[in-house]
């Protein structure tokens, strides 16, 4: 049987902890940014933990990453 292949754009914008969950960038900080107030842009900032209800579509989009 063949290996089945990470998903390209899950490779790019995921990583995998070490407990198993899994590290996601936070949206809606890329562009407009002049209308976003100083506090909401302060709060974007850093990563965050991917939901525990996405971890189904997560595992099925990394099947090698051990989630």
């Amino acid at each position: 049987m063949p290996k089945m292949k990470t998903k390209s754009s899950a490779k790019k914008r995921f990583r995998v902890r070490p407990g198993g969950t899994v590290k996601r960038g936070q949206a809606f900080k890329r562009h407009i940014l002049t209308k976003k107030t100083t506090k909401n842009k302060r709060h974007l900032r850093g990563a965050t933990a991917v939901h525990e209800t996405n971890m189904v579509s997560m595992a099925a989009m990394m099947p090698s990453r051990g989630i």
